[in-house]
């Protein structure tokens, strides 16, 4: 499979998510990137699995932003006015970098149910308390849209079971306020509550963006799998200093 960067050509990563998580942990692969925010409906379609939801979800979050930035205009500094207000794809394909637009949808699933951010404090303790002791996925479709075609798309899972809190734990963490901002009211590994037993595949995919998923994806590798639940030391890397929320 041919690598999506390319050494010969200069190429800009563009991450469709407004989530300073995902921003963070882009970070620790070491490529420069910038953000554009897709403005996408996420309802769910009747029926849908988890599964398709999230890789569909990032897929048009991928192109979305590609159809963009590609009718936007371009042009850098040292050219002319005119060639700067020309859209993107009437310039010659010499002078602009190749772009990638890196998306991705993370969801909480418990029995087969996605958990949002809960809308108030009854909402977070009822779903705190149906995750208590008990196993639950995280899920992350990964989309990467190149030239109006999704070049990339995948499913990364990963098994979190919780540890068995104590009720006066959670009053006090949604007292915080913390639970409010994040899919399944909790953050993986936050300083004070801590509510994750272990964790059973990729930690940075329940931050919300895998990143072994996405060097794979990125250097075109054979090795690359859907729905993988295996951890790299990507995950090791996003883990010093620790992210201290959730799935936003």
């Amino acid at each position: 499979m041919t690598p999506l960067v390319r050494s010969e050509r200069a190429t800009e990563i563009v991450l469709a998510s407004a989530s300073p998580r995902r921003r963070e942990l882009l970070t620790v692969l070491g490529v420069p990137f910038r953000v554009v925010v897709a403005d996408i409906d996420e309802q769910p379609r009747p029926g849908e699995a988890p599964e398709a939801l999230v890789e569909r979800l990032a897929r048009s979050k991928a192109l979305t932003v590609d159809a963009r930035e590609a009718a936007a205009p371009g042009g850098q500094g040292g050219q002319g006015a005119a060639e700067r207000d020309r859209p993107e794809r009437d310039r010659p394909e010499r002078d602009r970098p190749e772009r990638i637009v890196l998306a991705a949808d993370t969801v909480v699933v418990l029995d087969g149910a996605i958990l949002n951010k809960p809308a108030d404090a009854v909402e977070a303790r009822t779903m705190l308390s149906a995750l208590r002791g008990r196993p639950h996925r995280v899920l992350t479709g990964l989309a990467l849209a190149r030239g109006g075609e999704v070049a990339w798309s995948s499913v990364a899972e990963t098994v979190v079971p919780m540890r068995p809190y104590a009720d006066d734990e959670v009053t006090a963490y949604i007292a915080s306020g913390r639970p409010l901002d994040k899919a399944g009211a909790y953050g993986i590994q936050d300083a004070d509550f801590r509510p994750v037993e272990r964790i059973d595949g990729c930690y940075t995919n329940v931050v919300g963006l895998p990143l072994c998923e996405v060097r794979r994806a990125l250097a075109g590798s054979q090795e690359s799998r859907a729905r993988s639940r295996e951890g790299c030391e990507l995950c090791e890397a996003a883990r010093a200093p620790q992210p201290t929320g959730g799935v936003e």
